[in-house]
């Protein structure tokens, strides 16, 4: 590699765990110490690559100056060619078109890393894809999860037209199987358990939770390789699509896009095979999420969009209203604030119509009120960063809301409502009471294994950088760089 070449740093140097300590804490004088070090790039090899001058990269290895700038932070993620998430930044563009280093499984039939998605939308299709990605789960060490970390989530036409079949009537299964004798005590149970699980995905993941997930899913898996009574069957591929929706959400909270990514697409085909289009139109909604996460409102707004019409006659005002807000923040995202606003209006119409949750699924009885004015706060909070003043104190009324209705039993939601509420306090100047929020959102967060979490408090990290004159927001300054680094 030339003076002029970025990167890449070899993968065992951006494995290694006081590095990857470094750029969290936005500790550069460490992280190109170790670069130096470990990667074998000089300080002009670094700067060259980062765009900088070899004068400001000694400045910045000898401790004179800190980088506090999101836009250098972006020039040596991209020179550097260091994941977007080990510096607090969403998913460079060049994560998104690099190759992996090395796929978990090679495609296959029954792959879940297929790229093209030519297998059939049929049941057996679904139970081979969610053997293949629970085999690879339950096997993977560290370096095998690492790998995991540089898989880009799927994007535009490619993703899109994958997932086109959900429209489209399940085909049936045509595998000769042995009977089997599962009834429905059992499949309560199975039931209870992806409740409970779920449950756990709300408050973040990871380690051996994700692991009694897929170990889980597995026996699903073990349960559908078996022929069993017709409502059985549904029944159980219901199981499997709220377990990868767990196991989806929990590959994401730890960084790993794709594996979420192909954990999602699972639920969708399970949600398909077992008939509940409510389950495939929620699962829809969390991969635009997905994709809003990473700068993608186009392709989250087609996904909303198929959602939509594929559950047009099942959703229930809950799951209409939640559609909604996600259709409401890609438009904010795509900076059209009317467009957002009737969006937004429509939620809260669909919501007015919701009764007794006797009536729609456990899983979305989490959408109400309280939920439409955090997730609505947030959304005002991404028009907020454009202009503050339009926007910042609206942002703050709806969070608020959020949080004068539901407590720290929501976990990830709880503790990205004060983040949220402290960014708006930071945007108007307010800067007593940024200092406050702040460290309320430090103590919630602290609980909260949740890779979403530690993203945000990356985010809002430069906010007091540049506030060092008070000893309130450096203290809260050092509460954030250690949560991060802990």
């Amino acid at each position: 590699m030339d003076a002029t070449t970025p990167g890449p740093l070899a993968p065992d140097v951006l494995d290694r765990d006081d590095l990857r300590r470094a750029l969290e804490e936005h500790d550069f004088a460490a992280a190109f110490s170790l670069i130096k070090k470990w990667g074998g790039l000089s300080q002009n090899r670094i700067a060259a690559a980062c765009q900088l001058t070899p004068g400001k990269v000694s400045t910045i290895m000898t401790g004179v100056s800190r980088v506090t700038s999101i836009e250098v932070i972006r020039r040596i993620s991209d020179g550097l060619r260091i994941p977007g998430h080990l510096v607090g930044l969403a998913p460079r563009p060049w994560e998104r078109t690099d190759t992996a280093p090395e796929q978990l499984e090679p495609p296959g039939p029954h792959s879940g890393r297929t790229d093209n998605e030519a297998v059939p939308w049929r049941p057996d299709a679904a139970s081979g894809m969610a053997a293949d990605l629970t085999r690879s789960d339950l096997v993977m060490d560290r370096r095998a999860a690492t790998r995991a970390l540089a898989g880009a989530a799927v994007t535009g036409a490619p993703l899109l037209d994958a997932l086109d079949g959900w429209r489209s009537p399940a085909a049936a299964d045509v595998r000769a199987r042995r009977p089997g004798r599962l009834g429905a005590r059992e499949v309560e149970e199975l039931e209870a358990t992806a409740r409970a699980f779920r449950q756990w995905g709300r408050t973040g993941g990871g380690g051996l939770r994700r692991k009694a997930v897929a170990g889980q899913l597995a026996e699903v898996v073990a349960a559908l390789d078996e022929h069993q009574a017709p409502a059985i069957e549904r029944r159980l591929y219901g199981v499997m699509a709220q377990l990868a929706g767990t196991a989806a959400s929990m590959a994401w909270d730890v960084g790993q896009q794709r594996r979420a990514q192909d954990y999602y697409r699972l639920a969708l085909r399970a949600a398909h095979a077992g008939g509940d289009t409510q389950f495939g139109a929620n699962v829809l909604a969390n991969m635009a999420r997905q994709m809003l996460y990473n700068d993608r409102p186009h392709d989250a707004l087609e996904l909303v969009r198929l959602a939509q019409d594929g559950a047009r006659h099942t959703a229930g005002p809950r799951l209409r209203a939640m559609l909604h807000t996600r259709e409401a923040w890609a438009l904010a995202r795509m900076d059209r604030p009317s467009s957002f606003h009737r969006a937004t209006g429509q939620a809260a119409e669909a919501l007015s119509d919701a009764g007794r949750l006797d009536n729609e699924p456990y899983w979305i009885g989490y959408f109400d009120e309280a939920e439409l004015a955090g997730v609505t706060g947030g959304r005002l909070l991404d028009l907020a960063r454009s202009e503050p003043r339009a926007y910042s104190d609206q942002a703050a009324s709806h969070i608020r809301t959020a949080l004068d209705q539901r407590n720290a039993k929501t976990g990830r939601g709880h503790a990205l409502d004060w983040i949220g509420l402290a960014e708006c306090a930071f945007l108007i100047g307010d800067i007593t009471s940024a200092a406050d929020y702040s460290r309320r959102a430090v103590e919630v967060s602290s609980g909260i294994r949740s890779g979403r979490v530690r993203t945000r408090l990356a985010q809002l990290y430069p906010y007091t950088v540049g506030n060092g004159s008070s000893r309130a927001v450096a203290e809260v300054r050092g509460s954030i760089r250690t949560l991060l680094t802990t």
